[in-house]
């Protein structure tokens, strides 16, 4: 279920709780429904749940299809009473989905080898381990969660706050909407990301950026109602599209944030807010998003 399509969505919210010893194990996603009018509801989802009596299904997203574990009855019947139609809860487990769309540059990609002193900052969303996330290099046959099309999303704070410019002076627009987990603050200017091609921390994380990330209505929704935003904050993808279409692989939607994957040998080192960041690669031309079925990239035919 995506929010473009389940405008609802947005009166869930979910915050990972773990015990006093800090176990996964024994953690949960603590699920708050908040209607704008009525009572919140809760439940609690063991973050790891024994899949031992859990019936497997088959999801896809996006064309990439995994299987997963359909979660008991209970979380399902709660998350159906929320949102007021049949709903699964499924739990990825050790599953993976195939990544579609390229993860490597094209050879005729020119790309500008940066070097010098630190460009800017991490400032916040970002997840406590990376090793959690995904293990290793930027290979054709990456896998991925139920994420979207990437594990991570990064985004240029300046770039946000060229999209409030955009607003009327008492509205700011909301991060949460583009849903990063890596906003980068400091960059001289807005949209420089469109040409990131590589970020090194400094811990020694290095993150490649592969593809930029093309935006839908979601943009538009109103979180407080889980309805489509009245006023000039339900206009903000059109705001965007007329300035913000700077991919040809997906002509009509506009570009906000890169997705990234993490570089080989990485897995298990951290990220914290405040972390130093460099732009060590840049690519001397814009990135063309190519995932099959989303992009102009069509799906391949049945032969």
């Amino acid at each position: 279920m995506h929010i473009a399509y389940f405008p609802e969505l947005a009166l869930l919210f979910a915050d990972i709780r773990f015990p006093q010893d800090q176990s996964p194990n024994n953690a949960s996603i603590h699920l708050t429904w908040r209607p704008p009018h009525g009572e919140a509801k809760e439940l609690d989802v063991p973050l790891l749940p024994d899949t031992t009596s859990l019936e497997r299904i088959e999801v896809t997203m996006h064309s990439s299809p995994t299987s997963a574990y359909k979660m008991g009855e209970t979380h399902n019947k709660w998350l159906s009473t929320c949102l007021g139609y049949d709903t699964v809860l499924a739990y990825l487990g050790e599953n993976e989905r195939p990544v579609l769309m390229s993860t490597h540059q094209k050879s005729n990609q020119p790309q500008i080898q940066q070097g010098g002193g630190w460009l800017s900052s991490i400032t916040s969303k970002l997840p406590t381990s990376l090793g959690t996330i995904i293990s290793g290099d930027t290979e054709p046959d990456d896998k991925i969660t139920f994420a979207d099309c990437a594990p991570f999303l990064v985004v240029n704070e300046a770039s946000l706050h060229d999209v409030s410019r955009r607003l009327p002076e008492s509205e700011e627009m909301d991060i949460s909407k583009f849903r990063p987990n890596i906003i980068v603050s400091g960059a001289e200017s807005c949209w420089e990301e469109d040409y990131w091609s590589e970020l090194q921390t400094s811990s020694g994380v290095k993150l490649h950026l592969v593809q930029n990330c093309v935006r839908c209505v979601s943009l538009n929704i109103d979180y407080a109602t889980g309805k489509p935003g009245e006023g000039e904050s339900g206009k903000v993808l059109k705001k965007l599209q007329s300035d913000r279409r700077v991919d040809k692989g997906s002509k009509y939607s506009p570009v906000f944030g890169r997705y990234a994957f993490l570089g080989k040998g990485d897995e298990g080192k951290s990220l914290a807010v405040g972390d130093e960041v460099t732009i060590t690669k840049r690519n001397a031309e814009r990135t063309t998003f190519d995932w099959p079925g989303i992009s102009s990239t069509p799906l391949p035919t049945a032969s």
